[in-house]
């Protein structure tokens, strides 16, 4: 009799859930303190000491939080359903089981998301059960909260999903998982800092231009509670008045990032679908299991290394001998080429789980080499024009701020030649161009 092919399996679903079930127990009982606390201060308090708008901005507060949470816990589910993925006999093994590779990824994929939501589920019953001990259901707000909620662990799982099958090493999937969710913010500080030492004046540290890139940063600077209050004129017990501020709202500010990153997670999990129905099962314990991604790790950690490590080897050899204030472009390249060939190496030893990885590499390192000298070209002779960029008027700061007072005096005696050769005044009747920081990203004056 032929065997049933099936796309979702409930004896793995139910497997997944009773083996792992130390992980989402222990998560259930770390949430289920909060609406516990909450109901012994009622209890304390009074019952009637909350409304619910406090409610509700407790609510949404729990959401603003969310991000930070999932980023850690829903890898951890990923890694738990996904696991076999990273071991050559386990693989093998449930390859075997008459279940379609779309039957695994759904069952896996359900289970693991439904471990990541079952805490939240815990903890949600719990604070609903302590709102209506206290008369204090907002229907509303807890509709708002739970779709919240159900868009960010969607996304956050989908995301650690995508990685998992990217990789065959259980040890790298955290850092890539982490790469994913931060790598604009961090390019964009290495990137910022390192035109620091080129272009006159650029101040900035961070530009915020790609944050949307980083979710987890981006939701918790953009995602937040907003609550609305009313002064009450009230008078203690001996008929003293005194003015208190009572919570009228709580709105959830930029809810529909949400829903963005919910549809960017389902494009995730759309493509971690692709890669496993084209996954080789012997690619259990690399790296980098995708084929056309390995050069893009290869380079990739050639670059981040060089960025990284090159202005630290700068500043601990030659920082010393430094002309002027900029760097000197000649040393940089060479502390760039060193470092970014560490990383090179690095990754390749990594790729090829050996050591002789240096026959036949020195194409590779060339392109190493040949991006580390244009890098420092571009940023040397200032060839995207930062340091020309005349901001709007609405865009400068104002002159009097203190920090931008303070910038301008540590600059006063500062210039650049002709192209950036050097350091000087300006000349006669030229025109000085300070950058400074303000809230609208680097921004530049020009005295004259």
């Amino acid at each position: 009799m032929q065997s049933k092919t099936s796309y979702f399996n409930a004896t793995l679903f139910r497997k997944n859930l009773t083996r792992f079930w130390p992980l989402w127990g222990l998560a259930s009982f770390i949430g289920a303190l909060f609406p516990l606390a909450v109901l012994l201060d009622m209890v304390h308090r009074g019952w009637n000491v909350l409304s619910a708008p406090d409610f509700t901005g407790m609510y949404y507060d729990a959401v603003s939080a969310v991000p930070v949470i999932n980023l850690v816990y829903a890898a951890l589910c990923a890694m738990a359903v996904w696991s076999y993925l990273y071991n050559a006999r386990s693989v093998g093994l449930m390859h075997t089981l008459p279940i379609r590779r779309e039957g695994l990824f759904l069952t896996n994929f359900l289970s693991g998301l439904s471990m990541t939501l079952i805490p939240y589920a815990v903890t949600g019953v719990l604070c609903v059960v302590v709102s209506l001990c206290g008369g204090a259901f907002d229907a509303k707000g807890l509709a708002v909260t739970v779709l919240a909620v159900l868009g960010e662990s969607f996304f956050y799982f989908s995301s650690a999903t995508f990685v998992a099958f990217i990789t065959g090493n259980a040890f790298t999937m955290p850092p890539l998982y982490a790469l994913l969710h931060f790598l604009a913010v961090l390019l964009d500080w290495l990137i910022s800092s390192f035109a620091q030492g080129f272009i006159f004046g650029f101040s900035t540290y961070y530009t915020g231009v790609v944050e949307w890139l980083s979710p987890t940063v981006y939701l918790v600077n953009n995602v937040r509670c907003a609550r609305q209050y009313v002064e009450v004129q009230q008078t203690f017990p001996d008929g003293t008045p005194y003015t208190s501020r009572l919570l009228t709202s709580a709105d959830l500010e930029s809810f529909w990032l949400i829903g963005v990153y919910a549809l960017v997670g389902l494009a995730l999990a759309a493509l971690a679908l692709i890669l496993y129905r084209r996954r080789r099962s012997e690619t259990a314990g690399d790296v980098v299991a995708v084929g056309w991604l390995r050069p893009v790790f290869r380079y990739g950690v050639a670059g981040l290394c060089a960025l990284l490590g090159g202005q630290f080897l700068y500043s601990l050899f030659w920082y010393g001998f430094q002309q002027g204030e900029y760097y000197d472009t000649l040393p940089m390249v060479v502390c760039l080429l060193a470092a970014g060939a560490i990383g090179y190496y690095g990754a390749s030893m990594l790729l090829a789980k050996a050591f002789k990885v240096f026959r036949g590499s020195w194409k590779g390192l060339g392109i190493v080499l040949a991006g580390c000298a244009l890098v420092c070209c571009v940023l040397h002779f200032d060839l995207l024009g930062v340091a020309d960029r005349v901001p709007e008027a609405s865009q400068n700061p104002d002159p009097g701020d203190p920090d931008c007072r303070q910038h301008l005096h540590a600059h006063a005696g500062e210039g650049r030649g002709p192209a950036g050769a050097g350091q000087g005044p300006p000349s006669n009747g030229g025109c000085r161009r300070i950058l400074c920081s303000g809230d609208g990203g680097p921004q530049i004056f020009h005295l004259v």
